[in-house]
């Protein structure tokens, strides 16, 4: 038999995806994998159910449906402040997955370097080897998470194409300034860079910390790819309804490589979701309240047992230091503690190009029940961890 392809010799199945398999297994608390246990909003849903009784069951538009890609311009100018052309500037995709991907593969070329901050979300190494990029790791230093602009300029000079930044960031839940995008912003004008942004968590942003958009940075519009999606935003992470946001000339290879890779995202879902587009500012004003309730609960339970871990700016991660517990593999502690203690989390090296090994990854996005019953059982986390 001829061999395989050696492009993903390197590659391991998802560590956050094997870690709710692990919790599933040991009936733990799933607090690995990030997806909420309560319900998207009533209004989507509702829409939902009349879609299915309608005519929206066929192909829609290979880059996103007409209704829908207006409603996410409509949405983005009012968030950003930067009007976008709904027909010209916009690809709707298979979930901010796939929308990553198409823009990686629209920006780059085989054997281009590729910035990534690290710790970093396990698909940006991923995405940049499917491409035949070389990623560049930068790191963010604990706790604040922090960049050098030396050092970040260093990778600069290595004449990357792209440069990948999560924003607000996962797992470690940064929310870059705006001087720090701005340094950013100068690098790349500097060596003429684009900016890929992944931006799922642009709404779950903790006071006083505030969003800021690259592309909305003078001179960013036109170097910049927005990728984000509607999962995290609505509760709605299994609907893989994502977009690309950028340019003419960018977005017009975009969705030639979409084209290929899925065709079209799901018209019924499109059209359900649009409800969600036109919510007014009182729905991400609750969903920030809702958010920020839950990481009080969450880092006050861990406080109350003795837990050392980091203060999420955004996102809704929260990286619990595990060093004093004495194991040498943190994905050994994970399994261990959801067989043990019955909690799901996942292991920092997966997340860190460096050798780190004191950090596990929790979740709070959660119902307030589930996260007490969490925080009952890592209660328990010293007797049952210790050796």
């Amino acid at each position: 038999m001829p061999a395989l392809s050696n492009r993903t010799d390197s590659f391991t199945d998802s560590v956050i995806r094997r870690m709710t398999r692990i919790s599933n297994e040991y009936g733990a608390v799933n607090l690995s994998q990030g997806f909420p246990d309560f319900e998207p909003p009533r209004e989507i849903l509702t829409r939902l159910v009349e879609v299915a009784n309608e005519d929206y069951h066929q192909y829609s538009v290979t880059w996103g449906a007409q209704n829908f890609r207006e409603a996410l311009a409509k949405k983005y100018e009012h968030f950003s402040g930067i009007a976008i052309d709904p027909d010209s500037e916009i690809v709707v995709t298979c979930g901010s997955t796939e929308a990553m991907m198409a823009a990686m593969m629209s920006v780059t070329n085989p054997g281009d370097k590729v910035i990534v901050f690290s710790p970093f979300y396990e698909n940006y190494g991923a995405d940049a080897v499917l491409c035949g990029a070389e990623p560049l790791y930068v790191p963010l230093v604990p706790p604040e998470f922090g960049f050098d602009p030396n050092v970040l300029e260093e990778a600069f000079r290595q004449k990357p194409k792209a440069m990948i930044l999560c924003n607000p960031s996962n797992p470690c839940g940064k929310v870059f300034t705006k001087d720090e995008l701005e340094i950013i912003a100068g690098l790349a004008k500097k060596y003429d860079v684009f900016i890929i942004t992944d931006e799922v968590y642009e709404h779950i942003v903790y006071a006083p910390n505030v969003h800021s958009y690259m592309a909305a940075l003078p001179g960013m519009r036109e170097r910049t790819v927005q990728c984000s999606s509607l999962s995290k935003t609505y509760s709605i992470t299994g609907w893989r309804l994502g977009y690309v946001i950028a340019p003419p000339d960018i977005i017009d290879r975009v969705k030639k490589v979409h084209d290929f890779l899925t065709v079209g995202a799901a018209a019924p879902l499109q059209e359900a979701a649009v409800a969600g587009l036109d919510f007014g500012d009182d729905y991400y004003k609750a969903l920030q309240e809702k958010y920020t309730e839950k990481r009080e609960l969450f880092l006050r339970g861990l406080d109350d047992i003795g837990l050392v871990h980091t203060e999420p700016q955004g996102a809704y991660y929260v990286l619990v230091d595990i060093s004093g517990f004495g194991y040498e593999s943190d994905l050994d502690f994970c399994t261990r503690l959801a067989q043990k203690v019955g909690v799901g989390a996942v292991p920092g090296s997966s997340f860190f190009k460096e050798p780190e090994n004191r950090f596990i990854r929790l979740h709070f996005a959660k119902r307030n029940d589930t996260l007490n019953e969490a925080l009952e059982r890592l209660d328990s986390i010293k007797i049952k961890m210790g050796k």
